[in-house]
């Protein structure tokens, strides 16, 4: 039987950070979890809009428990004070949801290109401040949302700058494989922790969502025309993070996706990991220099 959002137990007493919860798969995310009785804070960067989609869905379901905390996850200092200010509260599930695609090369005030920096770094980051919060938690679980095209990424450590030859593509590619690399080295890091906290992977496949519309040009043009012809919808997307999120007895390092042909679309299954991504030497010099990088 086809697992769809319908088959959600009740979320009531537990609280989930969603990244990036403004449009696109964050925004069906925090709809479904907040639907079913769960706290969603909503941790984005326009804190306006944020306001706007909480008073959406409290419309949309009555009684919703969900809340605004603003994080720019390019800004550490607003990482910090997000962390801080969520923090709090025990936290059952973070989604790091949130990220950005097919941007021109710009490097961030921490030397990094922009894509490693918003989808990785500042992930590692709110997690790593997180996790106090998480460990008060009786099954503390991270949700890590990657991409199908992590497979095709290549990390170069030493160039976290990208000063070789760019190309957007090829600099998100990298990032997603970052997202999934670092998913894995938590969930090995965790195994050994007396309050552990599950780490768990989600990819959407192809979906039509608001990254699609982010590119410029010609590519840009293919992009949006592609996403509205080929892709499934938002709602189909977000069905792995969302089971990933919410599924019991989900084990450490599990990664879910569609089911359909090449992983692009289809209802959430377990879907096997790259090597890459379950390369121990990678993942503990990937964390290393993210931790060189934000001061951790």
């Amino acid at each position: 039987m086809n697992w769809t959002a319908e088959r959600i137990g009740d979320q009531k007493g537990r609280t989930f950070v969603v990244t990036g919860a403004t449009s696109g798969l964050g925004l069906v995310t925090a709809r479904e979890l907040a639907a079913r009785g769960g706290r969603v804070l909503l941790a984005v960067r326009d804190a306006a809009r944020g306001e706007d989609v909480a008073a959406l869905l409290r419309r949309a379901h009555p009684g919703a428990d969900v809340a605004v905390r603003r994080v720019d996850l390019l800004d550490l200092g607003s990482i910090r004070r997000a962390a801080a200010e969520i923090g709090s509260e025990p936290v059952d599930v973070l989604v790091n949801n949130a990220g950005i695609s097919m941007v021109g090369h710009s490097v961030t005030a921490l030397g990094t290109e922009r894509h490693f920096a918003a989808n990785h770094l500042g992930h590692f980051a709110l997690t790593a401040l997180l996790a106090p919060a998480l460990r008060r938690s009786p099954a503390p679980r991270v949700v890590t949302v990657t991409s199908y095209l992590h497979e095709k990424g290549e990390l170069d450590l030493d160039d976290v700058a990208w000063t070789r030859k760019y190309t957007p593509l090829a600099a998100y590619s990298a990032s997603k494989l970052a997202n999934a690399v670092f998913a894995v080295e938590l969930a090995r890091r965790e195994e050994s922790s007396p309050t552990p906290i599950t780490s768990v992977l989600a990819h959407p496949g192809y979906s039509n969502t608001p990254m699609q519309s982010k590119g410029s040009g010609l590519t840009g043009i293919l992009m949006r025309v592609a996403g509205r012809l080929f892709a499934q919808s938002p709602e189909m997307g977000a069905l792995p993070q969302l089971f990933a999120a919410t599924e019991p007895g989900l084990a450490a390092g599990s990664y879910v996706g569609p089911d359909g042909r090449g992983g692009r679309s289809g209802h959430p299954t377990l879907v096997p990991l790259s090597a890459a991504a379950r390369d121990p030497e990678l993942g503990r010099r990937l964390w290393e220099r993210s931790e060189q990088l934000v001061g951790g």
